[in-house]
């Protein structure tokens, strides 16, 4: 009997439903926690009314799903066909969900490989996508595995936040790098690096601090055969302007992606985000 290799994801991937029914991925949500409200990602919480709750100034938190609800997913995957699971989730240093993947992964009925990936939103849509596609060419689930890292591994995202009190009271960035985002009349950019959100430069105005954006990633994509996913959060006309400005700059430009990230995500950088992943084939 051939062997059927299954992709998996959280819904902080940020795929488009479509690339994922075309592809078979599954995605797992992630939780909002709005006032005393417990809200699933993607089906029960936009992200539009998360940033309206952030500008009222509503408490908002997130937490990962639960291992049974991992466990659930695996076996109807499973009872679909699936001979064996590749599980790939968000950075473990940014949520606890590759933690209750792990859980889950050792009471399923059929083999998971469960992936730390390092990555969020698109870029983490990026490694799930590849994994699908050499699973799709009839690749092990190794191959799956290796084709996600060899992606997260050249995948790079950067950000602009209007401010870093959001990350800084979720615990996603260090206290004393939103002390110094938040200095008069600066502005900061972000990257993802080793799997963490970390202050990568301060620019001094909103216009200039998109200014460089642009420029970092259109440098980061150079020449090569590359995805872009362009995000933000309650900022659809930056993200257009940007995506625009990428189309005429990358030469070896593939698919861009054009997206409002989810309520995870916009929880922990508030409304005006602006981010960029650039992703090499």
């Amino acid at each position: 009997m051939s062997r059927h290799v299954a992709i998996v994801t959280d819904s902080t991937a940020y795929l488009p439903p479509r690339t994922m029914e075309r592809h078979g991925i599954t995605a797992v949500p992630l939780t909002v926690v709005l006032g005393d409200q417990a809200l699933e990602e993607g089906s029960e919480i936009s992200a539009r009314s998360l940033a309206q709750a952030l500008q009222k100034r509503r408490p908002v938190t997130t937490s990962r799903p639960s291992p049974e609800l991992f466990a659930e997913t695996y076996r109807r995957v499973a009872e679909a066909g699936a001979t064996d699971i590749v599980s790939l989730h968000l950075s473990s240093e940014l949520s606890g969900t590759y933690d209750a993947a792990v859980l889950a992964g050792r009471e399923a009925p059929v083999p998971v490989r469960v992936v730390d990936t390092g990555m969020i939103a698109m870029a983490l849509g990026f490694c799930a996508l590849a994994a699908a596609q050499a699973a799709e060419a009839g690749g092990t689930a190794d191959e799956a595995v290796a084709a996600a890292e060899k992606r997260a591994a050249g995948t790079s995202a950067y950000f602009y936040v209007d401010t870093l009190d959001y990350l800084r009271r979720g615990g996603r960035i260090g206290t004393a790098q939103a002390l110094l985002g938040s200095a008069l009349a600066v502005k900061p950019l972000l990257q993802l690096a080793d799997g963490r959100i970390e202050l990568l430069e301060k620019v001094r105005t909103a216009s200039k601090a998109i200014a460089r954006l642009e420029e970092i990633a259109a440098e980061r994509a150079g020449s090569a055969r590359v995805d872009i996913a362009v995000h933000h959060l309650a900022a659809p006309e930056r993200a257009s302007a940007l995506a625009d400005r990428l189309r005429e700059r990358v030469p070896g430009l593939a698919d861009l992606h054009v997206s409002e990230v989810g309520a995870v995500i916009g929880a922990h950088t508030g409304p005006g985000l602006l981010g960029a992943v650039v992703s090499p084939r």
